[in-house]
């Protein structure tokens, strides 16, 4: 198992603001005009805004870099990240499913950070992976515009259900950033 050991020297491809991750004008995230009106547009546009942050955390990187471990005993990984999101999206949608739960994309519990090697196929099939199961849930909850409205056997808000997914974006693009400066030093929100 691999993992982070030296002390890489800290970087950024920002120019204008030193403590950014790059340049405002090469940011994907910033967008011309004012922020989106009403409380759904709000939050999509926030998640849409970590889900571009956690893709650049990882950009550059090749797989044996992006499979890295953090410390010990942590089986954390910019790779894992992308393979547990993968999973958290598809089991979000079993939250506002009826029936059978979808089965878990890498198996039981962890397997999404235990399996992440640093081979290229298992790169591409975690962007792949992420790509298809936010999709789906994006068109599962088009659905519900009603942000109040109640889904599934728990009666999850739709509200909630949008609070929750920034929530664990942002907490792994958090992760993302330690992950990152410890593998090549790139530092920036």
């Amino acid at each position: 198992m691999a993992r982070m050991s030296d002390q890489p020297e800290r970087w950024t491809k920002a120019t204008t603001y030193p403590d950014m991750w790059a340049d405002p004008d090469d940011d994907p995230r910033n967008s011309d005009g004012v922020s989106p009106d009403g409380e759904l547009a709000t939050l999509q546009d926030f998640l849409s805004s970590y889900r571009i942050t956690l893709r650049m955390k990882c950009d550059g990187l090749d797989a044996e870099q992006l499979a890295l471990r953090s410390v010990p005993p942590s089986t954390m990984s910019l790779l894992g990240l992308l393979r547990h999101l993968a999973e958290v999206e598809r089991d979000w949608r079993n939250w506002i499913r009826e029936g059978d739960p979808l089965p878990k994309l890498y198996g039981e519990r962890d397997a999404d950070f235990h399996g992440a090697v640093g081979e290229q196929s298992q790169v591409d099939a975690a962007y792949a992976d992420l790509a298809r199961e936010q999709a789906a849930m994006d068109a599962e909850l088009a659905e519900h515009p009603d942000l109040g409205e109640r889904l599934g056997k728990d009666g999850f808000a739709v509200r909630e259900l949008m609070v929750h997914r920034i929530e664990e974006y942002a907490r792994h693009c958090g992760q993302a950033d330690l992950l990152r400066e410890c593998i090549d030093g790139r530092v920036g929100q």
